[in-house]
């Protein structure tokens, strides 16, 4: 999915609370993804994965300045995560579907600290810059 000019002006603008707030927005994305797929948790057998622990605030916050690199820079998502790319696929082999369902978690948390669901076209451009950012972290597995 391409993201128009308009796309991108609301990722900008709805990433802007996540990225003054990476550890919250990270922690709270990955406790919701291992709550609802379990399974994701195998990758991180080394973590306390309790709500509050010092490794899923550091890793959320990581999660959410890598993607936070991303949204600056739009206009060429593979280029700046090709290093992460090859990270997942050659060394950490996360299964690519994480990415996604990562993704999903992400948009529950935006719209938790919306208030309420996101405006349609606001969901659409976060919904379409995440599968963005699964199509590039999966890209070096073929």
């Amino acid at each position: 999915m391409v993201l128009t000019e308009e796309d991108k002006a609301r990722v900008r603008a709805a990433w802007g609370p996540v990225s003054k707030n990476a550890e919250l927005y990270g922690a709270e994305s990955l406790i919701r993804l291992f709550a609802a797929y379990p399974a994701a948790k195998t990758y991180f057998h080394h973590f306390d994965l309790s709500p509050g622990s010092s490794d899923i605030k550091a890793h959320g916050k990581k999660v959410i300045d890598a993607l936070t690199e991303a949204v600056n820079n739009l206009d060429d998502v593979p280029g700046a995560f090709s290093h992460l790319s090859d990270v997942h696929a050659h060394k950490l082999r996360v299964d690519p579907v994480n990415f996604k369902l990562l993704g999903h978690c992400l948009e529950v948390t935006i719209a938790a600290h919306n208030g309420g669901p996101l405006k349609p076209e606001v969901l659409l451009a976060v919904d379409k810059f995440f599968c963005q950012i699964a199509k590039v972290l999966a890209s070096q597995y073929r």
